[in-house]
Formats: structure tokens, C-alpha cells, sequence
């Protein structure tokens, strides 16, 4: 027998939500829908919940299971798992009330239309042009995306990831005649973060930010109804200075990481082309270079420092080339696509010649990883916590007397797919007492291009990562994103938490070493 824990609810009754449990008789795969016939059936239960194709085709069976959205006739039942209704209005039990989102798609238009006077518009579409959006086009309306969605729950100005993806599926196909680009900017398009929940919750695999968002604001920018004006100010930064931030101008890093680091400000142990390596075999063997990124490069030099010197701890040797820029996250996520090429091009001359490539910011690994392939470069690219967690020199730490806490950059989680190599380095680090967060992969507001473009829900996700962090009794959120640091902190000092900081993980391994 399992245990199944049901969330209950009847509020035209007046019903007030609370949890009953419910013993099951286990069975090989057995689905939620399987537990809840069971459940009525030998319970009399009379719980409430949506199913129809059973087959994971409709989308109706939509719920949560341990706070995971899912498909009821897809995911199988687990031990003491608890069952609750999507975030909307509640109708009865696991029955969520849909119709303001049916009545929207109605207020949209959001039909293909083709009343349009231009004798070239074409009739049909292409196999090609099908091809390229088949897989936004199956959509199953099971609201997945929205109930998840950390903007929708944080301002109306937000359609939200179901409606963007409608709204590009039309977009994109040439028979359709209205306005789509304008139509998605009235309904919020730039308040998305990328963090990419909609599509690890979509039973269909749907990349609804990379494949329709970023699409949408890439026609959006073409026919100049995007972007927002802070977005064409970093693409001019990129074009004209090759980072999409400027240098701080003052101290020993005023002009940059990597221009300290040439000019012999901050010692870089990594030998020159005519000197013997002096380490293992294996980094012999290898060049490995550091890929610094704008904000560590510019405004978090710090960050790069503590690399150099958790490096030389573990016996690697890194180089930092002069000539890299911008990865082009910033264009790519606010669609102003047309000055990417350049900057692949240039930072593929750039690491060319190098074994490996490791990074120190989620979203830059996430972009070289996942975007510059569609360009045709291929790079060795590595997070910094893929590169340590293995190779950690643990004997020559000193035991930090802190509790910490980690948040799960979007761009690394998803991004990438790393969330156990962080936590792995944590436990490894002597001393250090570490808690997780209730929610640690939940979006702090900063991705996207929303902290400079809708700074007012970077500000509202950051507080309700705050709210996480204030009563852990934490000295320290542990992250491996500048942006995500930079929210995070900011919010925290909003808040009067003066208290808690905001550490990069080599900031905190380099204090394990000093």
C-alpha cells in the first residue's frame, strides 16, 4: 500500500482547502489517474478531477504532484505523494476553473488569418517553413506553462508562455496577415526572464521561450516595434565596445579583469608559450581558457581573482585571452539577432585553439553551450562547477564556520542541466553547514533582459527569493550567476537584510583557502 495525499476544496461550498489521506494498492506503473479512480472507487471518495484521452493528448489532466505540474495519466504515483490543482481559481478539488484563458485566446483573434489585400501573400505554407515550427504548433492547451510560470504570478502585464506561444505560432507562419509582433508587445512580450520553467513543465517538450519568445521579439525587432529602448542601448555597448556593460573606471580593476590581468595588476600563474607546464599529465595536455563574461570582466573582477587563485589550490592552469567579448546573450535574448554573428565570430577566433573553455556565469555558459552550435561553432565548454566537483583539492582548506544557502541559476539549471555539482562542492567544503531554500530553482526576476527592461518584476521576483532566504538563519546565498548575485543582493538590501551576502561559489572557495 501507498499513501496518497489529496488537496480538497469546494469553495462554492464554502469548503475550506485541506488535505486528506487516502492508502492505495500499489501497482506496477501506476499513473495518478489510476490512484484517483481507485481512490473514488474504493473510497467513495467523490474526488473532482478532469480526464479524457488518457493518452496525454488533451492536456485536461493537468495537476501537481509534490508541487510538480504533470499530466495525470502520464506520471506515475509515488509513496506519500500530495496532489493539488494548478494555480488558478479552484472550481472543486483537483478542478481548476479555465475559462478566462479560453475567453482570452477569443479576444485575441488567435486564429489564422488571412484577410490581407497583398496579391503576394502566400496561400499555403511550405514544408520547410512547417518544419521549422511543427513543434510549437503541438501545443496540447494543458496550461502547464502558465500555472508555472513565475511572471504570470507576479503582474497582469504578462500573458504569459501559453499565449506567447500562440500568438509566435501565427507570427511565424507567412499566410497570416495581422500584426503579431505588435500584438505580443501589448501582452507583455519583454516580461519574460527565459527562465525556461515553461518548458521543463510541458508534457510536449515545448521550447516556448527559446523557440517562440525569442522568435517573437526577434520579428519584433525587424519590424521595429521592439525592442525597449535599455535593450537597444547594450546592443549599441556590444557593437561598439564589445561588452554589453561599461568598466567601473576606478581602482585597481577600473578598466577590467582581463586588462588587470595583462597588465600584470593581478598575478595570472599560467605559464607562457615557451615555459614547461609544470603540473599533472593531464593539464599538460590541455588549454584550458576562461571565458570571463561582461559583468565579471567589468563590474565583478572579484570574481575572476578568486578563480585564478582556487585554480592554482588544484594544480590547473588557466588562461585568460585578451580579445574575447560579449557571448551575445543580451542580443539573443531580446531579439536584436542580427549583431550575433559577429560576436560568435569573434570569440571563435578567439578559443579556437583551447582544449577547454570554462565559465563563471550561468548565462554565458548557457548561451556558448546551447546557441553557438545553431551558428556552427562547436566549443568545449564547461561550467565552473562541472570543472571542480571532481577535481576539488579538499586537504588544503580551513573549515569555514557558515551556514549557506544556494540558488539554482535558471541558465545553469535548465540552461545546462547542472544542479548537483554546486551542492557537491558545498559538502565538500569543511565546515560549511548547508540548507536548501524552500523553492532554489525559482527565477530571482534577473534573466531575460527584465532587470534592465521591467526592473519593477525583477524587484517582486527577487523579494519572494528573499522571503525564501530571511529565516534560514543563513550567512550567505550561494549562487553561480553575476546577475542572479546582483538581484539577489540588491533585494536583500531592500528588504533590511544587511546580514546575509551574496557570494559567487569561487568567492566562497576562495575564502576555504586563504
Amino acid at each position: 500500500m501507498i499513501k496518497v495525499n489529496i488537496l480538497r476544496q469546494n469553495p462554492e461550498k464554502g469548503e475550506i482547502a485541506h488535505i486528506e489521506s487516502f492508502e492505495v494498492q500499489e501497482q506496477e506503473k501506476m499513473k495518478i489517474l489510476d490512484a484517483l479512480n481507485y481512490i473514488n472507487q474504493r473510497y467513495n471518495a467523490d474526488i473532482a478531477y478532469r480526464c479524457s484521452c488518457r493518452a496525454g493528448q488533451c492536456g485536461s489532466c493537468a495537476l501537481k504532484m509534490n508541487g510538480n505540474v504533470v499530466l495525470a495519466c502520464k506520471a506515475e504515483i509515488v509513496d506519500d505523494a500530495l496532489l493539488e490543482p494548478l494555480d488558478f481559481d479552484v472550481i472543486k478539488d483537483l478542478v481548476v476553473d479555465r475559462s478566462k484563458y479560453d475567453e482570452k485566446v477569443g479576444e485575441l483573434d488567435l486564429y489564422l488569418s488571412g484577410d490581407c489585400a497583398i496579391p503576394e501573400c502566400p496561400a499555403i505554407i511550405n514544408p520547410e517553413e512547417y518544419a521549422d515550427t511543427k513543434k510549437i504548433r503541438s501545443c496540447i492547451e494543458c496550461l502547464s506553462c502558465i500555472s508555472s510560470c513565475p511572471v504570470v504570478k507576479e503582474t497582469k502585464e504578462f500573458a504569459g508562455p501559453y499565449f506567447m506561444r500562440y500568438i509566435s505560432k501565427f507570427a511565424l507562419d507567412p499566410r497570416d496577415c495581422e500584426d503579431r509582433a505588435s500584438e505580443g508587445f501589448d501582452e507583455g512580450l519583454y516580461c519574460c526572464t527565459s527562465c525556461g520553467k515553461c518548458v521543463e513543465v510541458c508534457p510536449k517538450e515545448i521550447n516556448t521561450f527559446g523557440a517562440a519568445i525569442e522568435k517573437l521579439r526577434e520579428i519584433a525587432c525587424k519590424e521595429e516595434v521592439g525592442p525597449l529602448p535599455v535593450h537597444r542601448d547594450v546592443k549599441e555597448l556590444i557593437m561598439s565596445t564589445g561588452r554589453s556593460v561599461q568598466p567601473m573606471g576606478k581602482g585597481p580593476y577600473g578598466e577590467g579583469f582581463i586588462k588587470a590581468v595583462s597588465d600584470k595588476k593581478i598575478a595570472n600563474n599560467s605559464p607562457s608559450e615557451d615555459e614547461t607546464l609544470t603540473t599533472s599529465e593531464e593539464h599538460k595536455r590541455q588549454k584550458i581558457a576562461l571565458f570571463t563574461g561582461c559583468m565579471v570582466d567589468y563590474r565583478l573582477p572579484e570574481i575572476g581573482v578568486a578563480l585564478l587563485k582556487v585554480m592554482e589550490y588544484n594544480d590547473v592552469d588557466v588562461v585568460i585571452p585578451q580579445d574575447q567579448v560579449c557571448c551575445g546573450s543580451p542580443l539573443l535574448r531580446t531579439g536584436q539577432t542580427d549583431a550575433v554573428p559577429d560576436v560568435v565570430k569573434r570569440n571563435q577566433e578567439v578559443f579556437k585553439d583551447y582544449d577547454t573553455i570554462v565559465t563563471v556565469c550561468a548565462g554565458c555558459g548557457s548561451t556558448l553551450k546551447n546557441d553557438y552550435p545553431k551558428y556552427g561553432v562547436n566549443l568545449n565548454v564547461i561550467d565552473i562547477s562541472e570543472f571542480l566537483a571532481e577535481r576539488l583539492n579538499t586537504k588544503d582548506m580551513k573549515p569555514l564556520n557558515m551556514r549557506v544557502t544556494y540558488h539554482d541559476p535558471c541558465h545553469l539549471i535548465r540552461g545546462q542541466g547542472i544542479s548537483k555539482e554546486p551542492r557537491e562542492i558545498l559538502r565538500k567544503i569543511k565546515g560549511l553547514e548547508f540548507v536548501e531554500m524552500e523553492i532554489p530553482d525559482q527565477c530571482c526576476g534577473a534573466g531575460g533582459g527584465v532587470r534592465a527592461g521591467k526592473p519593477e518584476i525583477a524587484a517582486g521576483l527577487g523579494k519572494k527569493k528573499v522571503d525564501m532566504v530571511k529565516d534560514l538563519g543563513v550567512d550567505a546565498v550561494v549562487t553561480i550567476c553575476p546577475f542572479c548575485e546582483y538581484n539577489i543582493k540588491d533585494s536583500l538590501e531592500k528588504a533590511g537584510i544587511t546580514n546575509v551576502k551574496v557570494l559567487n561559489i569561487l568567492k566562497l572557495l576562495e575564502m576555504a583557502y586563504s
